[in-house]
């Protein structure tokens, strides 16, 4: 995560109050403009089912105007880390439908970010036999963390073929029905970091010769399929889409990601999705926030490291109709009310993120109640 942006003047109470107001984004309806940011956090099960410590985690972040839960597999063929959640299962199902009755009973609404990892992956990570797929037979450079054998290079993977495309697009539409089995509000479609919808989009990563490869036409095929898969499974208006354009993590290349990411959003905006979650581009020359404004005019989250001041601003000034806020919301899990009150905000421990257990993950306390 990037440093956070700084606000040269203090809000007003009126702009102060537009961040707080709430704010329709298809057939979901916040009631602040402060969203929680789907962050990896490690603390399933080993099989991906869903944790009691989860529970306590999202419920008391319930009063964020909308959360949005970590990237989960929605088969474990695309699972990437260790102790991430799943959505294949019933198990998991139940598992999720837990922190969703939880949150829902504090007023909150949470949707299911659903993560193909692709290429991503480690066999010391997945059971005994799930192979590892891409676009192309591509492995990536770097290594993960595993449970089971410490560090280890990604596996080189295999390349899916068109019948394999078609099944995994079907995975997606299928946890789109789990999601909503679970309680979910919606589900947002995580094509960023590097993971399996991105691998497709950028030129680095696909070099297929079929119809999901080659042109920038071709490259944005996959994510569109899957976006109006899950969409015909459970309403457009409950499916949004999250990218970045420009970013190079888990060895991403792209020969023109404004060009892509313009094509792919646009194709986007015209399947009357719930909301683009944008995040900024770490391309100096590459405005993402305008990219996101210019086909998603109403139904723009905005991601960039905000701090309160930072974000009330961009609200007032109608660049996005709410920001997300990834680390604030790790170390303070009653942020909304510490924005509402001026309150000063608590900071994470970075070597806690991934760690199993409860410490520095469900056990962040909230502000005291005479503060302020």
């Amino acid at each position: 995560m990037s440093n956070d942006n700084t606000a040269q003047l203090t809000p007003t109470a009126g702009e102060r109050e537009a961040l707080l107001s709430p704010v329709e984004l298809g057939a979901l309806h916040l009631s602040n403009r402060i969203v929680m940011a789907p962050m990896t956090r490690n603390r399933a099960h080993p099989d991906g089912v869903p944790t009691d410590i989860m529970v306590d985690y999202y419920a008391a972040r319930a009063e964020a105007g909308l959360i949005v839960a970590e990237g989960t597999w929605p088969s474990v063929t695309g699972q990437a880390y260790c102790r991430q959640p799943g959505i294949e299962t019933q198990a998991h199902i139940a598992g999720w439908r837990a922190v969703t009755d939880a949150v829902h009973a504090r007023s909150g609404l949470i949707v299911l970010q659903v993560m193909h990892a692709g290429r991503i992956g480690s066999r010391h990570i997945k059971p005994e036999g799930v192979e590892t797929v891409a676009p192309s037979a591509i492995q990536a450079a770097g290594e993960v963390f595993t449970d089971a054998a410490g560090m280890q290079p990604y596996d080189e993977p295999r390349a899916l073929n068109r019948e394999e495309v078609q099944a995994v697009v079907e995975e997606h539409r299928q946890a789109a029905l789990n999601a909503r089995e679970a309680g979910f509000d919606g589900v947002e479609l995580h094509v960023t970091s590097g993971y399996l919808p991105m691998q497709f989009l950028c030129s680095g990563t696909n070099q297929r010769t079929d119809e999901y490869g080659g042109s920038i036409a071709n490259r944005v095929r996959f994510v569109v399929e899957c976006l109006e898969a899950m969409a015909n499974a459970i309403g457009a208006d409950r499916v949004a889409l999250r990218v970045n354009p420009g970013n190079t993590f888990n060895d991403t290349q792209d020969d023109d990601p404004e060009a892509s990411h313009r094509e792919l959003v646009r194709q986007a905006s015209t399947l009357g999705l719930a909301y683009l979650h944008m995040m900024s581009s770490p391309l100096p020359e590459l405005d993402a926030f305008a990219l996101g404004k210019a086909y998603f005019p109403d139904r723009l989250i905005l991601n960039n490291s905000f701090d309160p001041d930072s974000a009330t601003h961009a609200v007032a000034e109608g660049q996005g109709a709410a920001v997300s806020f990834a680390r604030h919301f790790i170390a303070n899990p009653d942020l909304v009310r510490r924005i509402r009150d001026d309150l000063p905000l608590s900071k994470f421990n970075r070597k806690t993120l991934y760690t199993p257990g409860a410490t520095g993950y469900s056990d962040y306390p909230r502000a005291d109640i005479d503060q302020g």
